[in-house]
């Protein structure tokens, strides 16, 4: 086949295609294939320009938080191509927003100097070091970040000028002391109730649900009745650790490492010291004096410890009498480092030596010698890397002979479950939302339910579920989408149809009940008639857990003596009286003060929001 393919591209017909192909880049240009740009308006606002690649590199920049933050948890999510869109337009919704906030700025003639731009770069923390602004770091996190410095510039101040509107609008928000303790009491204000809750169960045998019901149903709720589409998967998956235990290793091969990795079993020589400093950043004959005779006493005998108390800049160090503690090289500074480590025994002590910090005199206190861990001390862990390493290495060529041919051979998995050495396992039918967990990862879901792997029954390429760790799966059966026939649901909806009929003869009931507690009548026989008592509760806050959350928001919606009904999630009803309104105490200082803060943010956000929706209805908007 491959050689007749070959022959054809030879022919003559062969030649004629690509001679037409060749005429259509000399008429239309080669640089209108080159050239081509996807780049366009993803929207366009007032006038302005969001461009496709703006609303891409938003997108990925929030994709790449949301993944950080959120994990396995997100990638789930975003294997479903609507959360996608959803997602994709919630970016977009933000950038038009932005957008309409920059214009808005524009036209109130907000603004920000080039020295206020510069003061909040230097005072932001991500490039300080000890407290200090260091323009290497700066740089340094702007090249990570993917900005030059004038971009950057460009960037802080649209922010700030965002920021400044943002600020401007939301700082006109206040609340009162007055507003303050209202809610207080609003918020505390307790309440007694007295309440019967009427099961529906008690109405089943009122109920009779006709067929024309059901079919009705059944028609007005179609959707609901649609089937997932469901797969079952037939998957060879391997591991390094199915490997591991398949490698063997010889002595010489974990004596070549142990010495290739020296260095990694041999911790280097350490050093304790004491110094006193003389701080000067530069040259000092001044200091440099003050540090030699500070040197001829300790030479004549003069306590060192005693006299880096009294003389050394070197505050912390100087309360522990100089003492830096333990320390290697490439930790101090080089010419302390030098000669530290030129002191040959304990106790010996420094002529006054220049550092990029002032003048020292170091004092020798303690030596840790270099020391090599023998190859039997570490021939256990060694082993244990030596096995990896070659197991990485098998696990690597597996791969790549698996991946080759789950490809050459599409329509089995036998030939990958030889080069595995492992069994092909298959999956029950299930569905994209409770998939089971050995093939719960996004890449096997995002593969399973393809278009390639459903409808050209093909292996998947190598998926990979983590480090060394990998799935090729195919499609063993497949069950697509459809609505179930109403023979199927039939049972389902009338029982459906049953608990909503019982629960709307509850509801009559209660009804009934509720009027002739406003006639004053007497209800005792009706309650009696279905076995129902009255049940009370002093002082339910809104916050209450033991009553359900329906009846607290009807409870506190009431006037006193007034009654409610009540329809619960559970399908039963409860008829709900208000008995009495308890005050809460009078809030404190700071409770009042918290509240006000609250009240103002709260305000604030629901002015921005309006001002947003405002601009939008002002706007002239159009997305592509």
């Amino acid at each position: 086949m491959l050689e007749r393919i070959r022959e054809g591209s030879q022919g003559p017909w062969a030649m004629g295609i690509l001679a037409l192909v060749i005429l259509s880049f000399v008429f239309a240009g080669v640089g209108s294939y080159i050239n081509s740009s996807s780049s366009g308006a993803a929207a366009i606002v007032n006038g302005d320009e969001i461009g496709i690649d703006e609303l891409e590199r938003a997108y990925q920049n929030e994709r790449s938080r949301m993944e950080s933050q959120f994990g396995d948890a997100f990638a789930t999510l975003a294997s479903d191509t609507a959360y996608l869109q959803n997602f994709r337009q919630g970016i977009l919704d933000r950038l038009i927003s932005e957008k309409l906030l920059d214009q808005a700025a524009q036209e109130f003639g907000l603004r920000v100097s080039d020295e206020q731009i510069k003061l909040a770069i230097v005072g932001m923390q991500e490039f300080q070091v000890d407290g200090k602004f260091d323009n290497d770091r700066y740089l340094a996190l702007l090249r990570q970040a993917g900005f030059q410095t004038n971009n950057f510039r460009d960037y802080m101040r649209v922010d700030m000028v965002r920021r400044q509107l943002s600020q401007s609008l939301m700082g006109t928000e206040f609340a009162l002391v007055g507003e303050a303790k209202t809610a207080h009491l609003l918020q505390q204000q307790s309440r007694d109730i007295r309440y019967l809750n009427i099961s529906a169960a008690k109405f089943i045998e009122q109920v009779n649900i006709s067929d024309d019901e059901i079919s009705d149903y059944y028609q007005s709720n179609i959707s609901q009745f649609d089937t997932d589409q469901k797969v079952s998967l037939s998957y060879i998956e391997l591991e390094l650790d199915d490997l591991l235990p398949l490698i063997e290793v010889n002595e010489d091969e974990l004596v070549q490492y142990y010495e290739q990795n020296l260095s990694n079993y041999r911790t280097e020589e350490e050093r304790q010291a004491a110094h006193i400093l003389f701080e000067s950043a530069e040259e000092d004959q001044t200091i440099e004096s003050k540090a030699e005779d500070v040197l001829a006493k300790i030479q004549a005998g003069d306590d060192f410890a005693e006299l880096a108390k009294t003389f050394s800049s070197d505050t912390f160090s100087a309360e522990n009498g100089g003492d830096l503690g333990w320390f290697g090289k490439g930790i101090m500074d080089p010419a302390f480092e030098d000669v530290a480590f030129a002191l040959s025994n304990k106790g010996d002590i420094s002529g006054v030596v220049k550092s990029e910090f002032g003048y020292h005199i170091i004092k020798l206190t303690d030596v840790k010698p270099e020391q090599v861990d023998s190859f039997d001390n570490v021939k256990a862990e060694i082993t244990v890397k030596v096995k990896t390493f070659k197991a990485e290495e098998r696990f690597y060529e597996l791969s790549q002979r698996i991946s080759e041919v789950a490809f050459e051979v599409p329509n089995n998995l036998d030939e990958v479950a030889g080069i595995a050495g492992k069994s092909i396992m298959t999956t029950p039918l299930f569905s994209r939302a409770n998939a089971p967990e050995v093939v719960s990862h996004p890449n096997v879901l995002t593969s399973a339910f393809s278009f390639e792997l459903i409808e050209d029954a093909v292996n998947s390429e190598v998926l990979e579920l983590g480090s060394n760790h990998i799935m090729v799966v195919r499609v063993a059966e497949h069950e697509p989408e459809r609505t179930k026939a109403i023979e199927e649901v039939k049972e389902q909806i009338q029982q459906t149809l049953t608990a909503q009929a019982a629960q709307r003869a509850a509801r009559d009931w209660a009804l009934e009940v509720k009027t002739a507690l406003a006639g004053s009548e007497d209800v005792n026989s009706k309650l009696a008639a279905l076995e129902i008592n009255w049940e009370e509760k002093q002082e339910v806050t809104r916050n209450d857990a033991t009553l359900s959350q329906t009846i607290v928001d009807a409870l506190f919606k009431l006037s006193a003596a007034q009654t409610s009904v009540v329809d619960l999630v559970t399908g039963d009803v409860s008829l709900v009286q208000l008995t009495q309104v308890n005050s809460a105490a009078q809030a404190n200082a700071q409770q009042l003060t918290s509240l006000q803060s609250r009240l103002v943010s709260s305000k604030s956000q629901i002015l921005y929001g309006a001002v947003i929706e405002s601009l939008k209805a002002q706007a002239d908007i159009e997305i592509y």
